[in-house]
């Protein structure tokens, strides 16, 4: 068994894929004070800063990364449904993506609430939500991927909702906090290596 070294700079995570290949059986929905709003063709600058605001702990950065008409074209893009999870305030919390740009499936590319929700509850509703809405005539499978600088609990989260893991993937990219995608003291649980 051999241990393969990541540059300094650079970041390794492993990336589990799941997928649900039959709609779960209907079930009474999670009680939570949130809500969802669905964001037609949001601005790209309140759609970015809802991603900071609940991936920046686990270093999510593809989106920040992305010039300002590719993420366009990607939340802009009828095929994807996005969903800001608001509070009773109307604050934006939580972020629901789905994706179905493949005839038959649906992604659920992002989904994620603000650190101070986690652990209360309000990701089993969140995930009952994102279920009733892909689900829907002619989708044949769902998916959704989650790796190793994510939350602790994702993978069981989504292992206990129905989704079952068929893939593993490395993948290696440079550290966001090094590239100034994010802070520098963003995931402090992640050890930030830079060149000697």
């Amino acid at each position: 068994m051999a241990l393969e070294p990541v540059a300094p700079g650079q970041l390794a995570t492993i990336v589990t894929s799941l997928e649900m290949r039959e709609r779960p059986r209907a079930a009474p929905l999670p009680a939570s004070a949130l809500r969802l709003v669905r964001w037609r063709d949001p601005a790209t600058d309140a759609y970015r800063t809802l991603f900071r605001r609940i991936g920046t702990p686990w270093l999510w950065f593809s989106r920040l990364a992305m010039a300002d008409a590719e993420l366009a074209a990607i939340i802009g893009d009828p095929g994807v449904e996005i969903f800001a999870v608001v509070d009773r305030q109307g604050i934006e919390v939580g972020l629901l993506e789905l994706d179905f740009r493949h005839p038959g499936q649906c992604e659920l590319s992002f989904f994620g609430l603000i650190p101070e929700l986690a652990g209360k509850g309000h990701g089993r509703w969140l995930m009952a939500q994102a279920l009733a809405l892909g689900w829907r005539a002619g989708i044949e499978r769902m998916w959704v991927h989650t790796c190793t600088l994510d939350h602790p609990a994702a993978l069981g989260f989504y292992r206990k909702a129905g989704f079952v893991p068929y893939a593993l993937a490395v993948e290696t990219f440079i550290d966001p906090r090094i590239a100034g995608i994010l802070p520098r003291d963003a995931a402090p649980q992640i050890p930030l290596l830079e060149d000697a």
